[in-house]
């Protein structure tokens, strides 16, 4: 997958316009820096979210939820098998050294590497691999103040959240599930550099892979926090990417050539949109047109299938929290997957191999899913856990 788009933070304080003009028309946008960090000004405050009414069916929906496990319960992975190729994939990975976490690494593959660590405790019993697991989650309550922009958190913390909830650390070991409970709330809202300006501004305002990512990354931290008012935020806004703009339309978007009404732009095309007799229902237009302006026949962009790796994984939280996802918006996830199978002829292919095996999971469909799949930016092992 591409490396992902690079802004320069927006705000600056008035009091040193003139040197944030100087500086952008010297360094440019690839320079990453920030005012603060040039002119030697104080760290960022958290920024809080903007208000937003709440729709009475997305608070109903969460309290109303009985599901277990923010990404799978311990019934379900107790009934999965620990034989053939996709367990013997899993079993491998969580035989090796992770490494240690680095949550400002957008690259990096140790959280997929923790949460398989995870997934065979969980099967097992085996404490061996719990315990790198709770090393991990040391790491990152110690990690300091977050360094980093948005989407590399929105990436990796994910799959931490997941893999405590699978080994139930808060039943392991409390202090250490405290401590971390507390970093997930300060992680929420901490500064983040290099465009949106923390995990939840990222979510509300980027209709595209940023905006997916961390969405599924808040989604998980709300969902192990029990905090029910952010899930039912978290689904608003979620439908209101999937095309309900009653729901929620405060995206910031760019080219708007791939909408279907740039007039009423959404994340994922509606169902019957065509332009010309050509199918456009079901793309994902602020990241189809990473490959350029509307044109025919479509690029086969990357970029949406790398924000359908935060979008599954966000609507998968989000189902076990008790939302009908998969339904919204005639089915807008599957009919995503459909037009890149069927109109643009783009299966899965290298990290987004795990995601068609969530699609056939929910919608029953059979979509190319290879087995053994590999593991996504975000999170992975589909081809056992959602077989």
């Amino acid at each position: 997958m591409p490396m992902a788009e690079m802004t320069m933070t927006a705000d600056l304080p008035i009091a040193v316009t003139r040197i944030a003009r100087a500086i952008r028309s010297y360094a440019g946008r690839a320079t990453g820096l920030t005012l603060a960090a040039l002119v030697g000004c104080t760290v960022e405050s958290p920024v809080e979210p903007e208000p937003l009414t709440l729709l009475p069916e997305m608070v109903a929906a969460v309290t109303t939820s009985t599901a277990s496990g923010i990404w799978i319960s311990s019934s379900e992975i107790a009934r999965l098998p620990t034989s053939g190729t996709a367990w013997t994939n899993l079993l491998s990975k969580a035989n090796e050294s992770c490494g240690s976490v680095k949550l400002s690494d957008q690259e990096q593959s140790t959280n997929v590497c923790v949460l398989a660590k995870a997934l065979v405790y969980a099967r097992t019993g085996n404490t061996t691999y719990r315990a790198p697991v709770i090393t991990a989650i040391n790491q990152i309550v110690n990690s300091g103040t977050y360094n980093g922009r948005a989407l590399a958190l929105g990436r990796e913390l994910g799959a931490y959240v997941v893999a405590a909830d699978l080994i139930g650390l808060k039943y392991v070991n409390s202090s250490l599930d405290n401590a971390f409970r507390s970093k997930l709330r300060s992680l929420r809202t901490t500064y983040t550099s290099g465009g949106p300006k923390n995990l939840i501004q990222c979510h509300e305002k980027r209709p595209n892979n940023w905006g997916t990512h961390c969405g599924a990354t808040r989604a998980a931290i709300a969902a192990y926090l029990g905090d029910t008012a952010d899930l039912a935020r978290i689904a608003q806004v979620f439908k209101g990417f999937l095309g309900d703009r009653s729901s929620y339309a405060g995206f910031n978007y760019g080219d708007l050539s791939w909408q279907c009404d740039p007039s009423r732009p959404v994340g994922i095309n509606p169902a019957g949109c065509t332009r010309y007799g050509r199918d456009l229902g079901g793309i994902l237009p602020d990241d189809q047109r990473r490959g350029g302006s509307y044109t025919w026949p479509a690029p086969k962009e990357n970029y949406v299938w790398e924000a359908l790796q935060g979008a599954l994984a966000q609507a998968t939280i989000l189902h076990r929290a008790g939302y009908p996802v998969w339904d919204w918006q005639n089915r807008a996830l599957r009919r995503a997957v459909t037009w890149l199978y069927n109109v643009n002829g783009y299966p899965a292919e290298g990290d987004d191999q795990w995601l068609p095996h969530i699609v056939n999971g929910y919608y029953g469909t059979s979509f190319s899913a290879r087995v053994p799949a590999h593991t996504g930016k975000n999170f992975g092992w589909t081809d056992w856990t959602h077989r």
